[in-house]
């Protein structure tokens, strides 16, 4: 089992972990010393038992806030599903026709009378 030193509030520790873990261990650390580091900021140095129980529980703080919000997301993920099983289960409608005519007649018939009136000109000039 490897032993780790991380680094938490500006002390060392000697930390066991399995095989591989190593990366995830680093990681675990870090986030406890960015918040270690915060408290220390704020309030000064602090006994090692406060300091890490403080930035433990900042951590949990914000753990908690995420799961909060997981599970709301999650809420809403499951009603979005179920809006799309239920239309999905309403049976698919069959789609309407509309026709629209693609030039109005009243267009049609101001064409007409130009033409005519176009053919006329042409006949007196021609």
């Amino acid at each position: 089992m490897p032993e780790v030193t991380i680094h938490i509030g500006g002390r060392a520790f000697e930390v066991a972990c399995q095989e591989g873990e190593e990366h995830f261990l680093h990681s675990a650390a870090k986030m406890l010393d960015d918040e270690a580091q915060a408290l220390a900021a704020q309030i000064g140095r602090l006994p090692e038992t406060r300091m890490l129980l403080m930035a433990g529980l900042l951590l949990a703080d914000k753990t908690a806030a995420g799961q909060d919000r997981i599970a709301e997301v999650e809420a809403e993920l499951a009603k979005a599903h179920q809006e799309i099983e239920a239309l999905k289960s309403s049976g698919t409608a069959e789609p309407k026709i509309v026709e629209v005519a693609v030039i109005p007649p009243h267009v049609t018939d101001s064409l007409s009378a130009l033409a005519d009136r176009a053919e006329a000109l042409a006949d007196k000039i021609g």
